[in-house]
């Protein structure tokens, strides 16, 4: 109790007499016995986040955007550098954007970047495991060693409601995004179904074969479940069980009505689908533009299950490895799309009340070379790189950290995949030193390092 009134008294103490921002940079320690660091613990593992029905979306930008052309413009650099965009100014005084970002400039008061982002992993998919895990690769990069910020998600807090899962993957998994030793029941529950794709957007068994009616899977849903009971009842590994949980999550969900209305995109207004870019029924051929898939849609739906009550979703962006012709796909078909999407989404949750609970990170594994390659474009680059966050406990319009001049280095506060996690993780209430047990029996924190990006918050 003593400590509680300890961090209570400090809580006070800090807003009356400083912001979050000032109150880290001082340092302050001792305060009722609490350090600094203790106090922003207990803040992290508070679980106001949870209370409040806190969710995440993830817009996973795979491949690698290019920091210097989209979030970190160069335009003093030379030309070898600062590559065939200029930059923009945004409606935050000081803060410049890629001149093919016009709309996000437009409401850059209400999200934020981090410009000072590294590691040392130039592989994609090990570099995927590093950022949706905080842990490096294992031997298999495409398999998951450590369990996904998603999988950690649904195994300590679970789902918001029974009928709809924790964890969603639009459309399917990707590298880093698996559960690991947490075992199939915190896998995500895949759509499986693109909303990128031409025609309209139907979850597979979600529709029911003609004659059969929900009893009769019912029936059959008895025998099934006594066969797994009695396989379950020789298996040592408990990995049976959590297949019996699984199963039993993915029943619950697809004879839902509230899953079945949170996935019907079609429902949702054209207006609405047009504000957020490409829509398949109207615009067929702009399916893969320049290498540019039609993800706009896929942006949409999170906002539909966050809103239904889905803790984490992540969205596959994929796939931003612009080697060659670099500038032209990003013209024509990577930036105007995200510039398009991203603002629909920010927009949107405001405009629904939705974007306080509602933190929205936008990354991928890593940014591009500061030098222009041979072929137009920009390499693999992990030595620094952006990343993109809204809502939740993320106040608009700041840029932390700064690259240098060419943009290859962080210039001032260094951050890591593990510091974004971390913010993920204290927005949601979810204890970052719990351990769980891995396959060899070893306990295992949920994150190995990392602190929440209180600077933006």
């Amino acid at each position: 109790m003593a400590a509680l009134r300890a961090h209570g008294a400090c809580s006070e103490l800090r807003r009356l007499l400083w912001g979050r921002r000032e109150f880290v940079r001082a340092g302050m320690l001792g305060w009722g016995g609490l350090s600094l660091a203790e106090v922003l613990r207990h803040e992290a593992r508070g679980g106001s986040g949870a209370q409040r029905g806190a969710s995440v979306i993830i817009l996973w930008m795979r491949g690698g955007p290019s920091h210097i052309d989209m979030w970190d413009p160069k335009p003093l650099a030379p030309l070898e550098y600062r590559g065939e965009f200029g930059a923009i100014g945004t409606s935050v005084p000081g803060i410049f954007l890629g001149e093919l970002l016009p709309r996000c400039a437009a409401i850059m008061h209400k999200w934020s970047l981090v410009r000072s982002l590294h590691h040392q992993d130039a592989g994609h998919s090990s570099a995927d495991q590093l950022c949706f895990t905080g842990y490096p690769a294992g031997p298999n990069p495409d398999e998951n060693t450590h369990p996904s910020c998603g999988s950690i998600v649904a195994r300590q807090l679970g789902g918001l409601r029974s009928d709809l899962p924790a964890y969603v993957m639009i459309p399917r998994m990707v590298p880093g995004t698996g559960p690991a030793y947490l075992g199939v029941a915190c896998k995500p529950f895949e759509t499986v179904a693109d909303p990128a794709q031409s025609g309209p957007f139907e979850m597979p068994n979600f529709g029911l074969a003609a004659g059969l009616t929900l009893e009769r899977l019912g029936s059959r849903r008895e025998l099934v479940a006594s066969l797994d009971r009695l396989r379950a009842a020789v298996d040592q590994s408990g990995q049976m069980e959590a297949m019996d949980r699984f199963q039993q999550q993915a029943w619950e969900i697809l004879s839902s009505p509230a899953a079945r209305a949170a996935f019907d995109l079609d429902s949702e207004p054209a207006e609405v689908r047009q504000r957020y870019g490409f829509m398949p029924a109207f615009d067929p051929k702009a399916s893969n533009r320049c290498g540019a898939p039609a993800w706009s849609q896929r942006v949409l739906l999170a906002r539909r299950l966050v809103e239904a009550g889905v803790r984490l979703v992540t969205v596959d962006l994929r796939w931003w490895d612009t080697h060659v012709k670099g500038f032209e796909s990003l013209r024509l078909g990577f930036l105007p799309r995200f510039d398009q999407a991203y603002s629909a989404l920010i927009e949107d949750l405001d405009a629904r009340g939705l974007l306080s609970s509602t933190l929205v990170v936008a990354w991928g594994e890593f940014g591009r070379t500061p030098r222009v390659n041979a072929d137009a474009g920009r390499d693999h680059y992990p030595n620094v790189f952006s990343a993109a966050l809204a809502g939740g406990p993320i106040q608009g319009g700041r840029a932390l950290g700064e690259s240098d001049a060419h943009g290859a280095f962080p210039k001032s506060q260094p951050k890591t995949p593990q510091d974004v996690l971390a913010t993920i993780y204290a927005h949601l209430g979810i204890d970052v030193e719990h351990q769980y047990v891995n396959a060899a029996g070893r306990p295992i924190p949920v994150l190995p390092g990392g602190t929440p990006l209180y600077e933006l918050m």
